[in-house]
């Protein structure tokens, strides 16, 4: 593989593109290196250095290759269509084994020039494996409080309406109603947590995903997500998912009520809807296990101001929420669905000066 001696500057002939955002881009918290066009570093920000435990200096006009090991299906990607992988099992040449995320851009006005982004994956996060012990222990504290919460106040109200009934009350439909919808309520609510103790396999088929995007847009429309402006900016290309139907059509719905709160307070609210084909996305389910390819990404972004930061991290795990009334259940069976299906739901928090929230789901493509 050729080498080039020659760094990013700004401006001159033969220098490659100027970066206006010189100091952005070597502040950024992800470790980021500029690729020529000889497939060499041209730059690489202090995050980089900091991961890769090398200078600048010393990685320019390095093959990427020599520097970290690829991950699987790098080598087999189509260039104009970039690459990324999640969770991937990256060997730094001088530095031991870490789990990131490898994601691979353009430059504009210069596509011959690529942006490499390395994201640290902490140990324990819900990207690939299972919670780990914290995560457990968040989860049975977070039940223990929800649950007494949830069910202690109606049981209260249905002694206090059986109490008023025993002393024989003139009207005791008001009071035989309110026992009914308390009654209701908490059922309800286990019918939502028997939803993760469900273990039967899903009906798994070839699936156009757009006539159940569709139904899922008209049902926000009409209920939830009135008055919020949604956007769609679809992949016309598309080839069907693995998926089963119902259980998509929940994620949708839960995914979109979610952006709909989130942006209640929000001056003009909108909610987007974007899918896309990214060759080369692959990750490892489980520990020891080969990495399954999942191309089909679908989007559901929001303008809202996000997940408080202390539970960023912690969004997937049951009764986890940053909602004062909510009780934590939605997303993790957003995440247990989509793995069910084969596939993995990722946060992310992206935008610079005008920052959108972002749910990403991949899929698997069904077998022609």
């Amino acid at each position: 593989m050729a080498r080039s001696g020659g760094g990013l500057k700004k401006g001159g002939a033969g220098a490659g593109p100027a970066l206006k955002g010189e100091d952005l881009f070597a502040s950024l918290p992800v470790a980021a290196l500029l690729i020529d066009p000889s497939d060499c570093v041209a730059r690489a920000n202090a995050a980089a250095e900091h991961l890769l435990n090398q200078s600048e200096r010393g990685m320019r006009g390095q093959p990427l290759d020599t520097l970290i090991d690829l991950p699987a299906g790098y080598a087999d990607r189509r260039p104009s269509l970039g690459f990324a992988a999640f969770d991937a099992d990256i060997h730094i040449l001088r530095g031991p084994r870490i789990r990131a995320d490898f994601v691979e851009g353009f430059v504009a006005d210069h596509p011959d020039w690529r942006i490499v982004t390395l994201h640290h994956a902490p140990a324990g996060r819900r990207m690939g494996h299972g919670i780990d012990r914290a995560a457990g222990a968040r989860a049975a504290i977070g039940a223990a409080a929800m649950l007494a919460h949830e069910i202690k106040n109606p049981l209260s109200g249905i002694r206090g309406a059986a109490q008023l009934l025993a002393s024989g009350v003139d009207s005791p439909e008001e009071l035989t109603d309110l026992i009914t919808s308390e009654v209701d309520r908490v059922a309800a609510l286990i019918d939502r947590m028997e939803d993760f103790t469900d273990t039967r396999p899903l009906r798994l088929q070839a699936q156009s995903i757009y006539p159940l995007l569709g139904h899922a847009r008209s049902l926000a429309e009409a209920g939830f997500a009135k008055g919020v402006t949604i956007e769609e900016n679809y992949d016309p290309s598309l080839p069907p998912a693995l998926l089963d139907r119902d259980a998509f059509l929940q994620v949708m719905l839960n995914l979109l009520k979610n952006a709909a709160e989130a942006t209640n307070e929000t001056v003009a609210p909108r909610i987007g809807i974007t899918t896309a084909y990214r060759h080369g996305m692959s990750i490892s389910v489980e520990p020891g296990q080969p990495r399954r390819p999942l191309p089909i990404e679908i989007t559901v972004s929001d303008n809202g101001p996000g997940a408080p930061p202390d539970i960023a991290e912690h969004l997937f795990e049951p009764f986890v929420s940053g909602k004062p009334e909510g009780k934590g259940l939605g997303l993790p069976l957003v995440d247990k669905l989509i793995r069910d299906m084969g596939g993995i739901v990722h946060y992310a928090r992206e935008g610079g000066e005008r920052p959108l929230t972002l749910f990403r789901i991949f899929l698997t493509r069904a077998q022609a």
